[in-house]
C-alpha cells in the first residue's frame, strides 16, 4: 500500500525557511517513505499533539502529518520544524 505527499501550507512555509540542503534531504527521505510498502511502520503515532496525528523523524528535524484514507494513503504534511521548536 504506497502513499502520496500532500503538503499543506504551513509545511511548504517550513520548507522554504529551511538551508536548502536540509530541505532537499527532508523531502528525499519522505519520497523513501512514501515508497515503502506501508510507511506508518517508519512513523511514530504522537498523542495528544494539536500538529498532527503521526511524526517521521528525518535527523534533527520532525516532520508532523495526518493520514487520510481511501485507495491510496495520502500523507498530509503539516509541520517540517527542529526538534527543539517542534513541540511547543
Amino acid at each position: 500500500m504506497r502513499g502520496q505527499l500532500s503538503y499543506a501550507a504551513s509545511a511548504r512555509n517550513d520548507l522554504e525557511h529551511l538551508d536548502p540542503n536540509v530541505a532537499r534531504r527532508i523531502l528525499d527521505k519522505l519520497d523513501w517513505y512514501v515508497m515503502q510498502e506501508n510507511p506508518l511502520r517508519f512513523a511514530e503515532h504522537l498523542t495528544d499533539s494539536p500538529h498532527g496525528e503521526y511524526r517521521f523523524r528525518v535527523g534533527d528535524y520532525r516532520v508532523l502529518f495526518d493520514v487520510r484514507r481511501g485507495i491510496i494513503i495520502v500523507l498530509e504534511i503539516l509541520r517540517i520544524k527542529h526538534r527543539r521548536e517542534v513541540y511547543k
